[in-house]
């Protein structure tokens, strides 16, 4: 192991326990772009951030992976000495990646949209949607699930409530003493 292994491996596990600023901070000086009010839980970047781009107000949740090589072409550098292939990765604005998704390389999602947890997401996808699934795929317009989530029994306004006030409310309409 070489001392500049042991200091990447210390940064990231840094970077891992700071908060969303100061892992923006840092992807950025690696250049990774990324837009204005954002949020990034714990994810894992590949190993060129430089190839993501961000855009303005994404929220990441954790455990999801940025991958911008395929690492299969293993198979073949015995007969393809040094190969490796790379792709970009780009995010539009106001998106929303759920927790736990492998964002493969050569993807690029549209402005408002939302990544359900646990996708494999690969390829070009539009504007205003939501996307799931192994291999994920669009479902619905992002207006369909505002519209669900404004009928939901459980939806609550909330947002701006200390954390006493909020566990008392969802408690209580729970019924959980």
């Amino acid at each position: 192991m070489t001392l500049r292994y042991i200091i990447e491996r210390l940064t990231l596990a840094f970077i891992a326990k700071a908060g969303s600023k100061t892992r923006i901070r840092y992807w950025r000086k690696q250049g990774m772009k990324i837009g204005d009010n954002c949020f990034i839980n714990n994810v894992n970047f590949s190993t060129e951030p430089y190839l993501i781009e961000i855009g303005d107000h994404v929220a990441i949740a954790a455990g999801t992976d940025f991958i911008t090589h395929d690492g299969a072409i293993w198979c073949f550098r015995d007969e393809i000495e040094n190969a490796d292939v790379f792709g970009k990765i780009k995010i539009g604005n106001n998106v929303f990646i759920g927790n736990n998704c492998t964002i493969l390389p050569g993807t690029t999602v549209g402005d408002n949209c939302i990544i359900g947890a646990g996708s494999v997401v690969r390829g070009n996808f539009p504007e205003n949607s939501v996307i799931v699934g192994n291999p994920a795929k669009v479902v619905m317009p992002i207006s369909m699930q505002k519209l669900f989530y404004l009928q939901n029994p459980n939806f609550f306004t909330i947002r701006n409530l200390g954390p006493k006030e909020k566990r008392k409310i969802i408690k209580s309409h729970f019924n959980i003493e």
